[in-house]
């Protein structure tokens, strides 16, 4: 089981677009009009509904869609106390996301709003209570044949979005803290294991701020030295994910993945949170992550070539995010077949996949995303074109 899905040539990022009726049963929720026995059968149905059209459509790998929560970053979050924040996202929380389409979405990641998702101190050491991707991982498993999924929050991103300087006198440094988030998400994986899961995917769109000059003087200005942010998050991912044998563990870097509406012709446009070439970072995280398969961002210029490739160790697959989920238009299966005999030529093409660019958005009321439609579309191309890439 372990080998097949390490080089299985169609992959996913997570996320699902979720049923609009799920997505307004959230606001109806939040408002208190809907109880929480209701919502978690119409969540229980849209979950066992979008397994079944993942097997139909002949994805070898499954996700639940992440149905079940409201950003991807509540993997964690939601899983733990410890933060001053609150641990959820709610339709009434205010993100301060310019919406300008085509264009970087900058966020105030220093005001109040929820763990993870802004950058919060901690109160008190962190803490498991609840392990969230377990949860769903059982959940899910009840009603698929294929394979399912987990996902989690990578440390680096973890890191990122944790206020050192205001918690030193539960922190004395990051080292510490970090600590604790690779034994508390070690556990978290062993659960999972336990339970039967073999596909592990580590959620790490952080990597790519340290590609990021505007990122890069964040870190500077909070007394930050972006290397050796880079080299621990390296450490404490390696760290994660070592001695789990039988499992296949991913990870995903992006750099970004909001979107909007453009105002003139209501369709969703793409969005970005940071820019920059994975060249500048790739022999250090291509070559030193120890994961079987990096689920990579190349879906538009901003990606740069598939040059850096070269780094990733024989044996390693790097699943090719050329099919983006943040703009209808179907990508012709010539394009995306020219696509990956181009990338074929930095990295064999025994060792590359496909897969959409990121997640398509979940069940979150304020995040627009693509039709369902167009969704199994998309995978539907993914699929004929993997089966005639890789026919053999």
């Amino acid at each position: 089981m372990n080998s097949s899905l390490d080089t299985v040539r169609i992959d996913q990022v997570g996320s699902l677009a979720g049923p609009e009726a799920l997505r307004a049963a959230l606001t109806e929720f939040d408002n208190r009009r809907l109880d929480a026995a209701s919502l978690e059968q119409l969540i229980d149905d849209a979950v066992r509904a979008v397994l079944a059209r993942q097997e139909a459509i002949g994805l070898p790998v499954l996700s639940d869609g992440e149905f079940r929560r409201r950003n991807f970053q509540e993997s964690f979050a939601a899983a733990v106390r410890g933060f001053d924040g609150a641990p959820q996202v709610t339709t009434h929380d205010d993100l301060s996301i310019s919406r300008t389409p085509l264009s970087r979405a900058e966020q105030n990641f220093e005001a109040s709003g929820p763990a993870i998702l802004t950058r919060r101190p901690v109160i008190e050491r962190l803490h498991l209570v609840r392990n969230v991707p377990l949860d769903e991982f059982k959940a899910a498993q009840r009603y698929a044949t294929h394979p399912v999924k987990a996902t989690l929050l990578s440390p680096d991103r973890i890191s990122q979005r944790f206020a050192w300087e205001a918690s030193r006198a539960v922190y004395p440094d990051m080292d510490a803290f970090m600590a604790d988030v690779v034994a508390i998400e070690r556990q978290m994986i062993s659960e999972l294991v336990a339970a039967g899961c073999r596909y592990i995917q580590i959620d790490a769109p952080g990597y790519t701020a340290y590609a990021d000059q505007v990122s890069i003087e964040r870190m500077k200005s909070r007394g930050e030295d972006p290397k050796a942010n880079l080299a621990r998050s390296i450490a404490a991912d390696n760290a994660l994910i070592a001695g789990f044998d039988g499992v296949t563990f991913g990870i995903h870097l992006c750099r970004g993945n909001p979107r909007t509406r453009d105002p003139a012709t209501g369709k969703i446009v793409a969005q970005w949170h940071r820019e920059g070439h994975y060249d500048a970072i790739a022999e250090q995280v291509f070559g030193d992550l120890q994961h079987d398969r990096f689920l990579l961002e190349y879906d538009t210029e901003r990606s740069g070539g598939f040059e850096p490739l070269k780094y990733l160790a024989r044996g390693k697959v790097a699943v090719l995010g050329l099919v983006t989920t943040k703009d209808e238009a179907i990508e012709p299966a010539g394009y995306l077949v020219q696509r990956i005999e181009a990338a074929a030529h930095h990295l064999p093409l025994e060792q590359l996949a496909l897969s959409p660019q990121c997640g398509f958005g979940g069940v979150d009321p304020l995040n627009p995303t693509l039709s369902e439609a167009v969704q199994w579309k998309k995978f539907e191309r993914i699929v004929e074109v993997a089966n005639t890439v890789w026919r053999d």
